[in-house]
């Protein structure tokens, strides 16, 4: 990906109106044929993002099904602690973009410069404002109505309408209806059919991946062809607004745990510093379990059943770092497209980035998919995502380094705050 954003750079230069090399009509040719891979990269994300995002939920949900008491009990801790702080998280990094104007910096010289000629024009620059307009009315008018409709009364037609909020709210709710019911037996070829369509959606995903650097060199490429040297500016800008978010992120797990477990912020660093290099090197929560759960045992001192229990559970649903990531990255894109977003319309995107963080997989790149369609969903021109897609391998390894230490800090706190060791039989399950 850094290959491709560095080629694309260079001939995105070479097509730009800085440059002036070649004819406008043939640089805006040669850049449609460039980001092809890209566009084929984006339709593929779309086409395997509602069941990715809908089996991950359930299946999370679903975990910790053995023992329902004790899911209750240590499950509603984790949950109030991962609600607060991805809330804190995806406000933080909203925040701090509409704050900072990273994407102003692009400085596109007209209001289509971003817009393919074969675009839509209901769904291109003129759209996104008006979708902007509607979810601020939404908001700030028909509040009652707009809870209500949470509820999806056609989760398919939600799925094809993009209405990601919906889709997590019909998960959730299915995902709570196996945890009560009585007779789990009947229920095992429901989840059995879930994780086949979870694991055939994340082998969809990797092969996705594979177009990344492609994707990346083309996208990058034309869009310097319309819009010059200016938008590097942006792309620093962007990189240093999700880095400070995260940095605050990180110190606000540092003072819950020293107020809440009872455990200096420099003891706590020293303990997970060995889960966080691997977090980082590996971008993948998941792929950390096995350590967290030896740290958390071993360093943190929480009791075996209760770490073998929360650190999956969290490595699920506990996406504060990615949250932020994509607050952030929202309002950026939005900006490039000069889409004004205000107080409602942020308020809503925090909202929708809260429920669709909550059991996302822990693998690199499903943020991207989640993050495609939320931007797609306020029909916000998706082209500013090269921006994004050129530094996510960097900021995916500094956000799941992040999530792993709110896994660990949840760990300590829920064992400081009085967790009850949960049985044997959820343990293992867990």
């Amino acid at each position: 990906m850094l290959a491709g954003l560095v080629l694309g750079l260079g001939a995105g230069l070479a097509l730009s109106p800085d440059a002036n090399l070649i004819d406008r009509s043939l640089a805006d040719t040669l850049g449609e044929w460039l980001a092809l891979p890209g566009q084929i990269f984006l339709a593929l994300i779309k086409m395997v993002l509602m069941p990715l995002v809908a089996c991950s939920i359930v299946l999370g949900l679903a975990a910790g099904a053995s023992d329902p008491v004790k899911l209750r009990r240590v499950g509603g801790r984790l949950a109030a602690f991962v609600a607060l702080t991805t809330t804190a998280a995806a406000a933080m990094g909203a925040g701090l973009a509409l704050w900072l104007k990273p994407g102003g910096l692009v400085g596109a010289r007209t209001p289509g410069a971003l817009t393919s000629p074969a675009s839509d024009p209901v769904r291109g620059v003129e759209a996104a404002p008006r979708a902007a307009e509607d979810a601020f009315a939404a908001m700030a008018g028909e509040a009652p109505r707009l809870i209500a409709d949470l509820v999806p009364d056609n989760p398919l037609a939600s799925a094809v309408e993009n209405e990601m909020l919906a889709v997590v709210v019909f998960a959730i709710f299915l995902g709570v209806a196996y945890v009560a019911s009585p007779n789990k037996a009947k229920l095992d070829p429901l989840i059995k059919l879930l994780e086949a369509l979870l694991d055939v959606s994340m082998t969809v995903v990797k092969w996705v991946m594979y177009l990344t650097p492609y994707a990346v060199f083309g996208l990058t490429a034309q869009l310097l062809a319309r819009l010059g040297a200016q938008s590097l500016v942006a792309l620093g800008a962007y990189v240093g607004v999700v880095l400070t978010g995260l940095a605050g992120l990180l110190a606000l797990y540092f003072i819950l745990v020293a107020a809440l477990g009872r455990m200096s912020p420099l003891r706590f660093q020293k303990a997970v510093g060995e889960a966080q290099l691997l977090a980082f090197s590996t971008s993948s929560s998941a792929a950390v379990i096995p350590l967290s759960i030896e740290t958390a045992v071993e360093k943190l001192r929480a009791p075996s059943s209760v770490a073998s229990f929360v650190i999956p559970l969290a490595a699920t649903v506990n996406m504060a770092g990615t949250a932020l990531y994509q607050g952030a990255a929202v309002v950026f894109v939005a900006q490039i497209a000069g889409v004004a977003l205000g107080p409602g319309e942020t308020a809503f995107i925090v909202l929708t980035l809260v429920a669709a963080s909550i059991g996302a997989p822990g693998a690199p790149g499903v943020s991207i998919a989640i993050l495609s369609g939320l931007i797609a969903s306020f029909g916000i021109p998706p082209q500013g995502l090269v921006f994004v897609l050129g530094v996510d391998r960097f900021l995916d390894m500094a956000r799941t380094s992040v999530n792993v230490t709110g896994d660990l800090a949840a760990a300590r706190i829920l064992t400081r705050e009085g967790a009850t060791e949960l049985s044997p039989e959820a343990a293992r399950h867990a």
